[in-house]
């Protein structure tokens, strides 16, 4: 069932941006469905970093829909572009794949095992599938149909006919020396390294060479390369002469006719924004700065296509608990299909929806995914029963659908961290989990797994790829019989108080109660008695009775919450533990 469409006197970021891009489209183009861009490069894992480029449109977009609007969002998948190098990282890659450094990425194998066509189809296949499941609606652009197929083939020879002009653009930039970098600075992203000007055959160069500027780049009629220099053009015939340095060949071609090459990064990306009609688009940090393919896009689109540069904010970095801005030239770079590996579909919505475009932020793969979760569980919360404050609301509502209607959710949300103690004290065997998580409420036991799931399996998966095994939890065999016989009169004691409640307190609720309220007992309080009512030592008693418990049960200083833990070891184990 759709959502119904909402009030926008919000106070978040995406309703602003709907305001500005509705009243633009409907400048540039009245009656026309408004269109807003992305672009992804297949050239290696699309990474959570890239995701940002996807969701900043695509929620203005959604909630454009939700207006009533026609719209429609482009991902145009640059997948004609050249293979810059051999990335770290991608199984079944090594050294040999070099030799198809400049082809596109297209007319490159897929890494070993894989069953798609292409590197550019293998990669791109794992980027779809994380969109759909997080209910992205988009209109996908194959850079390389467009070119091959010669759907550009008007928009070069405009460009090659009007090289000086685009030449004097890029030559106010030429000229600039770059500024210093300072230590705090962020360094250049991989994708505005790849298409810089003037940076060499081997990184798609602004195509000025000894015949003078030229903005396209062929590929080579025999090694299919794009180490290619243009070295004749005839405005009249169309014309073309290029020479592969990778393998000296060398044609003539007639460009009217010619599909075998692409104009270069700075001139086709504003040549798309004219083509599409494109109102909004976000740009990275890395292609905003001075000079860079943004700041000369927006002149070459006027004063060479006739276009207009779409309104579109800088968005700045995503990193991973603590890591570093992310690069996709990188191994190991977390995707957004790992994320939702262990993280539902609204969850990561609503990391990109909840902070403005130029605000970074991180996203958890350790502990901290279950402080975050805890978090959303209190929003949740707070939604429900009207306390949410209105940017808050809107956030949440992104993150939990789209105008098409709601995302696949767990019907019986628990929390997360509970979730993932329990099939880390199980290690997934399904029969013990739904024991344990059944007496978690007795009051209102659950009947069946399917009722936490998908979240259980996303906490199961956390468990079983984030967590090291040295951290994972493992439940003694026998009772640590020493360490029993070791204990004073008040240890002894606070064992029997505990195993002496088990039975009256045995749900979450319950245990929580008793394992916090033996101390509190042991020094002549109620086991009621709040903090406020407790001296400070009494903290100092409950860390020293939950270590013990830890040792007697998992051998370790720490573990998981110990009611959660109890509850999952079972009564009857618990008591054998603890030496009754």
């Amino acid at each position: 069932m759709p959502i119904v469409a909402q009030s926008t006197e919000t106070t978040d970021w995406v309703s602003r941006y709907a305001d500005e891009v509705i009243e633009e489209s409907e400048r540039r183009a009245p009656g026309k469905p408004v269109v807003v861009a992305s672009g992804l490069s297949p050239s290696g894992p699309i990474h959570l970093g890239n995701l940002r480029e996807v969701m900043t449109p695509h929620l203005v977009a959604d909630e454009i829909r939700r207006r009533g609007h026609e719209v429609r969002h482009l991902i145009s998948w640059d997948d004609y572009d050249r293979y810059r190098k051999v990335p770290n990282g991608v199984v079944g890659v090594d050294d040999s794949w070099g030799e198809h450094i400049g082809r596109p990425l297209t007319a490159v194998p897929a890494p070993k095992g894989s069953p798609h066509a292409s590197w550019a189809e293998h990669f791109k296949a794992a980027m779809v599938e994380a969109l759909g499941e997080l209910g992205v609606e988009f209109d996908g652009i194959s850079q390389t149909e467009q070119y091959t197929s010669g759907a550009y083939r008007e928009q070069i020879l405009h460009a090659m006919k009007h090289r000086g002009d685009i030449d004097a653009i890029l030559d106010q930039y030429r000229t600039k020396k770059a500024p210093a970098k300072k230590q705090s600075q962020k360094p250049v992203d991989e994708a505005e390294l790849e298409a810089a000007e003037g940076s060499g055959a081997a990184a798609d160069d602004d195509g000025t060479g000894s015949a003078g500027y030229f903005p396209y780049k062929p590929y080579c009629g025999d090694c299919g390369k794009d180490l290619t220099t243009v070295t004749a053009y005839d405005d009249d015939t169309t014309e073309l002469t290029y020479t592969c340095t990778a393998c000296d060949f060398s044609e003539t071609v007639r460009l009217s006719e010619f599909n075998r090459g692409k104009l270069v990064w700075k001139v086709d990306w504003p040549m798309r924004w004219a083509y599409e009609g494109v109102v909004f688009e976000p740009s990275g940090v890395d292609h905003s700065s001075p000079g860079s393919s943004f700041q000369v896009g927006g002149q070459i689109v006027g004063s060479i296509f006739g276009g207009k540069q779409p309104i579109g904010p800088m968005y700045a970095f995503v990193g991973i608990s603590g890591m570093a801005k992310m690069s996709s030239s990188k191994g190991g770079v977390p995707t957004p299909g790992d994320a939702l590996k262990i993280m539902e579909p609204q969850i990561l919505r609503w990391l990109y929806a909840r902070r403005r475009p130029n605000q970074s932020f991180k996203i958890a793969f350790d502990q901290e995914i279950q402080r975050l979760y805890d978090e959303w569980d209190k929003l949740e919360g707070k939604v429900a029963d009207g306390s949410a404050l209105p940017a808050d609301v809107a956030a949440h509502s992104r993150a939990v659908g789209t105008a098409a209607g709601e995302l696949l959710k767990t019907p019986r949300p628990m929390p997360y961290r509970t979730l993932a103690s329990v099939a880390d004290i199980t290690a997934g065997a399904e029969d013990q989990t739904l024991r344990i998580l059944s007496e978690l409420d007795p009051a209102d036991p659950l009947s069946s797994l399917d009722e936490v799931r998908p979240r259980l399996d996303r906490a199961e998966a956390w468990i079983n790829t984030q967590v090291p095994a040295d951290q994972r939890t493992v439940v003694r065999k026998e009772a640590d019989t020493e360490l029993i016989k070791s204990l004073d009169d008040q240890g002894r004691a606070s064992l029997r108080l505990l195993l002496d409640g088990l039975d009256s307190h045995w749900s979450l609720d319950g245990l929580t109660h008793l394992v916090y309220g033996v101390p509190k007992v042991q020094a002549g309080f109620s086991a009621d008695a709040t903090p406020k009512e407790l001296p400070p030592e009494i903290k100092v008693a409950q860390r020293t009775f939950f270590a013990l418990l830890y040792h007697l049960l998992v051998g370790r200083d720490t573990g998981p919450r110990l009611p959660t833990l109890l509850l999952a070891v079972g009564q009857e184990r618990v008591r054998k533990l603890l030496g009754e």
